[in-house]
């Protein structure tokens, strides 16, 4: 029989309930058991999951630019540069969404996808996960924004951004995990498989 080696970690739920369920937001208490057979609450918000696109563009030279937006998030109180994403819907297949997206916030319509990987940027008080596309062979569209959702599109260098994260000009968690993923898959180092979906 094997052995779980994170048995010594690990919490048991023994009851919960819901605090609030929003249009977004929906938040939870529940009760576990400790490892050492205490009892402690912890509260957590619950969210589907997202897709973030990192969308290359290439000129003639083959110089790569990435598509990225500036788009003001009120609880931070500050205007934010991330790469496009969004939620997913109930059902939705994960290409699907992250199709959707670029389509819906920057107008592009991309030839190749790529999925990456996936992070979970606020562990300690959530349940959402963040998978990561590439995307490529970009052509450019109308965009089809949310109503009340305003956002600015533009293209850096890889180098830009890579600044920017040191620079303290982008701070969003998932942008900056894409840089890192950027940064690899650029030098070779991180392999990825891409694909043609169908329409």
């Amino acid at each position: 029989m094997a052995i779980d080696k994170d048995a010594h970690l690990l919490e048991v739920k023994t009851g919960g309930e819901d605090l609030f369920q929003g249009h977004f937001l929906h938040a939870r208490r529940d009760m576990v058991r400790l490892p050492d057979g205490r009892s402690a609450s912890r509260e957590y918000l619950v969210h589907p999951g997202a897709m973030m696109v990192i969308p290359l563009l290439e000129d003639e030279a083959g110089a790569i630019r990435v598509v990225l937006e500036r788009q003001f998030r009120y609880p931070v109180q500050q205007v934010m540069i991330e790469f496009p994403a969004g939620k997913l819907d109930p059902g939705e297949d994960r290409l699907a969404c992250a199709r959707r997206e670029l389509r819906e916030e920057t107008g592009y319509v991309a030839r190749e996808w790529a999925y990456a990987g996936v992070i979970h940027p606020v562990i300690s008080y959530s349940t959402e996960f963040i998978e990561i596309w590439f995307a490529r062979g970009l052509t450019p569209g109308q965009r089809q924004l949310d109503a009340g959702e305003f956002l600015d599109v533009f293209t850096a260098t890889p180098d830009e951004l890579a600044r920017w994260c040191l620079d303290g000009r982008v701070t969003d968690a998932k942008t900056v995990a894409g840089a890192l993923w950027l940064q690899n898959v650029l030098s070779g180092a991180w392999s990825l498989d891409w694909q043609t979906p169908g329409n």
